[in-house]
């Protein structure tokens, strides 16, 4: 029965810091394993990667209020289509090596159950699994926002959060006060 067990025959990812990183892989013979000067290796080209563009430095310094508007907060952002629709497209997608809606609304504490199941609600419909994520956690400011952006280096979404509270927060605040 111990050789039918997933633990003992395959890597398991482990997201707690103090865990080790993974267990045992016994399914694969010692002499199987090569060095990695050995392995085979993808080329990159990072020319082009929006995700680590090293001229994206300032933006990791944290986004710049006017003095004249106070920090909105994600139900400040849920009026604006245009704005919606850009996360929309950027976290929606469901990509194995992206980090997208399911990492951001884990971290702010859904549990894996209300995640597949906001998933499979969505799945296959016009609602958007990262804007309900962002419906349900409204009241957070856009600076939380931002701090998920940059934990989990998506700087293509924190550059279309800067861009707005830059040029449309503070319109779009004069004209509801």
């Amino acid at each position: 029965m111990s050789e039918l067990s997933l633990m003992s025959n395959y890597p398991v990812q482990v997201t707690e810091p103090q865990a080790p990183e993974t267990l045992p892989f016994t399914s694969v013979p010692a002499s199987y394993m090569m060095p990695s000067s050995e392995r085979i290796r993808q080329p990159v080209d990072e020319s082009n990667n929006i995700y680590t563009d090293p001229m994206s430095a300032d933006f990791f310094k944290g986004l710049q209020y006017s003095d004249t508007t106070p920090p909105p907060k994600i139900r400040d952002l849920m009026n604006d289509a245009d704005l919606l629709y850009e996360l929309r497209l950027k976290l929606d997608p469901n990509h194995c090596t992206i980090k997208n809606w399911k990492n951001f609304a884990s971290r702010w504490g859904m549990s894996y159950d209300e995640l597949v199941l906001l998933e499979h609600r969505t799945q296959g419909s016009a609602h958007s699994p990262t804007q309900e994520f962002l419906l349900r956690y409204n009241e957070k400011s856009v600076t939380e926002l931002t701090e998920l952006c940059q934990h989990y280096q998506r700087i293509d979404v924190l550059r279309v959060l800067q861009r707005w509270v830059e040029k449309d927060w503070p319109s779009r605040w004069q004209k509801a006060h």
